[in-house]
């Protein structure tokens, strides 16, 4: 089995600070004039773990969640 680690980010918390874009462009995005990050991947691989954990603990509004589930 391998495991999925799943990525969301919460639009009620979300400030669109860009942080997270910064580390991980490839997942996360800011469109003009928008209040909040946009995913561009809800599952991400391992080589993505790293970076996408460390968004989540860099974010200032602690929008965004990880989760890793075994698939089956």
């Amino acid at each position: 089995m391998s495991a999925k680690t799943h990525v969301a980010v919460d639009p009620g918390r979300c400030q669109a600070y860009g942080l997270c874009v910064t580390i991980h462009p490839d997942v996360f995005d800011v469109p003009a004039s928008s209040s909040t990050v946009l995913l561009l991947r809800e599952v991400v691989d391992a080589p993505d773990l790293e970076d996408v954990e460390e968004a989540a603990r860099m974010c200032p509004a602690q929008a965004i969640t990880v989760r890793t589930a075994e698939a089956p």
